[in-house]
């Protein structure tokens, strides 16, 4: 099964990030990432631009309103992700307790849906089946060019 670790932090958690040598940062988040791989269970993940440079759809408008950021209150920015394959919920939080983050930040941990997870027989599973199949051909296709 799969799982997405959301990394978010608040404002303490930048600000005591700007207290720490970027190299650093770098090294404990590669040494992590690493060890992902390592055990076979990274499946993808990214980090983020600043909230600055993002922007936000607001659906309570109709048509939905597209506000730059920053977002006003920091409480809480997305700041990355990794997706884990994974045997168990279990086994998603110890490598999500292994994240070397600091106070103000927290990685929320969610299953991703699978294509088993809904009635096999709907035509939009069967649609998403084969785009997910066809996506995966571009990527082996692009791999190779």
């Amino acid at each position: 099964m799969q799982y997405m670790l959301i990394m978010r932090s608040n404002d303490e958690a930048l600000a005591a990030s700007q207290e720490i040598p970027f190299e650093q940062i770098i090294e404990a988040m590669g040494k992590y990432n690493e060890s992902l791989v390592q055990a076979g269970v990274l499946v993808a993940g990214e980090g983020l631009s600043d909230a600055t440079e993002g922007f936000v759809v607001d659906f309570t408008a109709e048509p939905p309103l597209v506000t730059d950021g920053p977002y006003g209150e920091t409480k809480e920015l997305f700041n990355g992700f990794w997706i884990l394959e994974v045997a168990s919920r279990e086994e998603a939080a110890e490598w999500a307790k292994r994240c070397p983050l600091g106070p103000g930040s927290k990685l929320e941990v969610r299953r991703i849906h699978s294509t088993e997870d809904f009635p096999a027989d709907n035509e939009w599973i069967k649609k998403e089946e084969g785009w997910r199949e066809e996506a995966a051909r571009r990527a082996t296709t692009a791999e190779r060019a």
